[in-house]
């Protein structure tokens, strides 16, 4: 594992990976310790069906998500890499294709959040009281 990771941090110029800023080892925890928890209820949720209940964890989670990704991705667009330990991209097509590579799991998340807001099973409906 340590010689894939080797190889893909190597190939598409993520140092991110190989010697994470503070902040990026702060998303990596709260990835493990939040979000990946998350996972199995979502699944059983979603493949349950009809679970209203998961609307807002499941926004809690994609907001979450994105907005650790916009840090990320800014960091991919906007850091000067050259005074990294490790080869970072240099040109802008190196910075795109590792912008690529991120680009999915903010795009997911998104959806997922599309999908809570608008979709009319998931919108809450407020039960009035008759008197």
């Amino acid at each position: 594992l340590t010689d894939l990771l080797q190889q893909y941090a190597t190939s598409f110029r993520d140092p991110m990976m190989l010697q994470p800023p503070e902040w990026f080892k702060a998303f990596i925890y709260c990835e493990a310790f939040l979000q990946l928890p998350f996972f199995p209820v979502a699944a059983y949720a979603f493949l349950k069906g009809g679970c209203r209940w998961i609307r807002t964890p499941a926004i809690i989670y994609s907001t979450h998500v994105a907005t650790t990704l916009f840090a990320i991705l800014a960091h991919i667009l906007f850091h000067d890499f050259s005074k990294s330990e490790h080869v970072g991209p240099q040109s802008l097509r190196e910075r795109l294709v590792l912008l690529s590579i991120y680009l999915p799991y903010l795009l997911i998340p998104l959806l997922l959040l599309f999908t809570m807001l608008c979709n009319p099973h998931y919108k809450h409906v407020e039960k009035r009281k008759r008197k």
